[in-house]
């Protein structure tokens, strides 16, 4: 069976732990270096990354990332938000959609 694996900033160490799933703590800048262990296992089959760590790497890099690997990667949105910069799930949908939609919810 593969494993999902959670990733979150520091603050959130109890978090999905409790809920029985792996999961590491990691400042922005070991991020890449977390990722690459990860991806390396295989039996890890589910990676999610919150939302504010993801946007340390680059889009075009993380999709690099992404494709190269055999399970899936999946960006957590922030609850609080991305203090009014454009988040992950906004990049997605107007790369999707090719223009900008404001949600809300």
């Amino acid at each position: 069976m593969k494993r999902i694996v959670f990733i979150t900033a520091p603050g959130s160490e109890f978090g999905f732990s409790l809920a029985g799933v792996i999961h590491y703590t990691c400042k922005p800048e070991e991020l890449e270096e977390r990722l690459r262990e990860e991806m390396d296992r295989v039996d890890v089959g589910i990676l999610v990354i919150e939302e504010q760590l993801a946007m340390v790497i680059p889009e075009n890099r993380l999709r690099v990332v992404e494709e190269g690997w055999h399970g899936i990667l999946l960006v957590l949105p922030s609850p609080e938000g991305a203090g009014g910069e454009e988040g992950y799930t906004e990049r997605l949908v107007r790369r999707a959609i090719g223009y900008h939609v404001r949600l809300s919810v």
